[in-house]
């Protein structure tokens, strides 16, 4: 039986204006707390988390996982949306990962990853752990909340119009998208931990003065109780804190109930 993660972080977005602070961090805390947990890690920091080199080290670690097997997959950066081309999205939005080079057109998008996920075998054990936005309706800046120790926020979203500026045919088709219905609820191939709902910022904030994403930070504090042992008790110590009044995000679990109630990582 073996263990595998892949741990990414991009704070550095060449050519978006828009970088941040924490994701680095993020991707370095998960990396030291599932080594601990008897892990082997692979990771990808700001310009290493290329789309090709992020598809690249996921499909090898989730096709060489067998029966038995865990794998883990932590994303920190910006997320984004683009209208579906599939039309398999109620609210005609496909969610994304923005990969370091998403400026050059290059991302992650949930058909992508699902995809990925998908190739897994039988009785491999899949966790996906998205510290980003997820946003599909809020497109401006976050508001300059504040927290004693915790420099101004800044939200881990990066609007579409930022990639696709100039392209007349696909701004138009963000504009539809700005008025469609709720997002679809996906049946997802594996068990996610997001650090917020679609309509919400996950937040860069800092702690003692260390950048951190707040879902992160949050979450692998909660993990020092070692009484905590399903992703359900998990989520439900994490929704304990979030979301404040300092921190206006709501973490989300999706997956199957057998896998919510199951072992953790």
């Amino acid at each position: 039986m073996s263990h595998r993660a892949l741990c990414v972080g991009i704070n550095d977005y060449p050519g978006s204006n828009m970088d941040l602070a924490g994701c680095v961090n993020d991707a370095r805390d998960w990396q030291a707390l599932l080594e601990a947990r008897g892990y082997h890690v692979d990771s990808l920091h700001d310009g290493e988390a290329t789309r090709a080199r992020i598809v690249e080290a996921l499909t090898s670690i989730i096709g060489s996982a067998a029966d038995g097997d865990s794998v883990v997959f932590a994303f920190a950066g910006h997320g984004s949306w683009l209208p579906d081309a599939s039309g398999d999205e109620a609210d005609a939005r496909d969610e994304m990962m923005c990969t370091v080079d998403v400026m050059q057109e290059q991302y992650l998008l949930d058909d992508d990853l699902n995809r990925i996920f998908n190739t897994k075998r039988p009785g491999v054990r899949l966790y996906v752990i998205a510290d980003c936005c997820h946003s599909g309706s809020v497109s401006r800046a976050a508001p300059p909340l504040t927290a004693p120790d915790v420099t101004p926020l800044k939200a881990r979203f990066l609007p579409p119009y930022a990639f696709a500026r100039g392209n007349v045919r696909f701004e138009r088709a963000i504009d539809r998208a700005s008025n469609a219905p709720a997002p679809t609820k996906n049946a997802y191939p594996a068990l996610l931990f997001s650090g917020c709902r679609d309509s919400e910022f996950s937040y860069d904030a800092s702690f003692s003065r260390r950048p951190n994403g707040v879902f992160t930070r949050t979450a692998i504090d909660v993990l020092q109780n070692a009484g905590i042992t399903s992703p359900r008790a998990f989520h439900d110590a994490i929704r304990k804190q979030l979301p404040s009044q300092s921190y206006p995000q709501t973490p989300q679990l999706f997956g199957s109930k057998e896998a919510q109630l199951g072992p953790l990582f």
